[in-house]
Formats: structure tokens, C-alpha cells, sequence
């Protein structure tokens, strides 16, 4: 896979967003419905928000780092983020949702987007959530507390390109399950992410996933 640096517009990432690009992201989003594609999106310098049924994943590990990117105007930010990363995931009833504001002529535009609410989950490998919020019920098998983030090897490993202290607090798992998920991100990276069933609204307005 080829390698990737957080900030700025990636095409192997998962979210999406600017509305001068829906077209795009729409044939994009027919492929991946159909099979064809196996990509992730992202949102450079904007938050989003994701919800799921549930999240089985196996190889969990998580650590600190620091996003960066761009505004909306074009200047740079950077937040802290706790990166979930997991070697392989299955995730049911995923809805992600992000809220473009102040679109001249007319306001705010949402582009909600939908996967794995029939009988396929999403599935998706090397997986990597950057997130600051969190709710959910969750419960982790063969857990290690306080590792090295270096030294967290029962997951993919720190993501290459990330600003992450390799010898900060980092924690990892054989196995995570989380039901009731409710997050908020600034991006979110997989080597595949095959969404099943997908389906995708863009409408103006404010409307999330939660």
C-alpha cells in the first residue's frame, strides 16, 4: 500500500466530504457498493462522526499522536488524537456523517454515509481510527495496559507518517468488541475497507449520524 502523511487530502482514506468532489465520491462509492474497490477516504482538518452496531476486531492496539491538516480556509491545525488500530475489523449498522458549514447560497451541507445494515458487515484491514471521543460497551481479550507504543506489537504497529511518541503510554489486545458505538474523528485509514451495501445522501442542512 502506498505509504500516506496525515494532513491534506488522501484518496486512501475513509471519509468524505467537500461538496465540489461529490460526483467523484459518488462513482467511487458505486465501486466499493459493487465490489470493485477496496479504498478508505479522508477529511482533511474537519471533524466527523461515526456510528456502528458493533465492532469486532482482532489485533487492537492504541496510542497517542497528533493529527494535522488544514481548515476549511486553508490553515494549518493540529489536534491530539487517541489512534485505534486494529489488524482486522468487522463492523455492523456503520454510519459516518460529516457537516460542511457556511456553503454560500446554501449553508450547511451534510454528506451521511451508510455500510453493512444487511447481512454482510463492513470489513476492513489494518484499520487505524484517530479519534477524541469515544462511547461504547466494550470488552478486550488478552489486554496489555502501559506498553511502549513501540513495543505494542499485537496490533498493526504505529501507523508510518504518524507524529507519535514511540516510547509513549500505548495499550493493546488480542481482541476488542465494542456495541453502541458513538465516536468522534479526525480520520480514519485502512489498507481495505470493503463497504457492503452502501449508501450515501448529501443534503443541506445539519444531519448526523448521532
Amino acid at each position: 500500500m502506498e505509504s500516506q502523511v496525515r494532513g491534506g487530502t488522501r484518496w486512501k482514506r475513509f471519509a468524505v466530504v467537500m461538496v465540489p468532489s461529490v460526483a467523484a465520491t459518488a462513482a467511487i462509492g458505486v465501486a466499493l457498493a459493487q465490489g470493485a474497490l477496496a479504498a478508505s477516504f479522508s477529511v482533511s482538518g474537519q471533524q466527523f462522526k461515526v456510528s456502528a452496531e458493533s465492532l469486532e476486531g482482532t489485533g487492537f492496539s492504541q496510542y497517542g499522536a497528533i493529527d494535522s491538516g488544514y481548515t476549511l480556509d486553508g490553515k494549518k491545525t493540529a489536534h491530539p488524537v487517541a489512534v485505534s488500530a486494529f489488524k482486522s475489523a468487522t463492523i455492523k449498522n456503520l454510519c459516518q456523517s460529516v457537516v460542511t458549514p457556511d456553503i454560500p447560497l446554501l449553508g450547511s451541507v451534510s454528506l451521511i454515509l451508510k455500510a453493512g445494515g444487511g447481512a454482510k458487515p463492513v470489513e476492513a484491514d489494518n484499520l487505524y481510527i484517530d479519534l477524541d471521543d469515544l462511547s461504547a460497551d466494550a470488552t478486550f481479550k488478552g489486554i496489555d495496559i502501559g506498553v511502549a507504543a513501540k513495543d505494542a506489537n499485537k496490533g498493526p504497529g504505529i501507523q508510518k507518517g504518524d507524529t507519535a511518541n514511540p516510547y509513549g503510554f500505548a495499550q493493546q489486545a488480542d481482541s476488542a468488541s465494542l456495541t453502541g458505538v458513538k465516536q468522534t474523528a479526525w480520520a480514519t485509514t485502512a489498507g481495505t475497507f470493503k463497504l457492503s451495501g452502501l449508501h450515501m445522501s448529501v443534503s443541506t442542512g445539519v444531519k448526523e449520524c448521532f
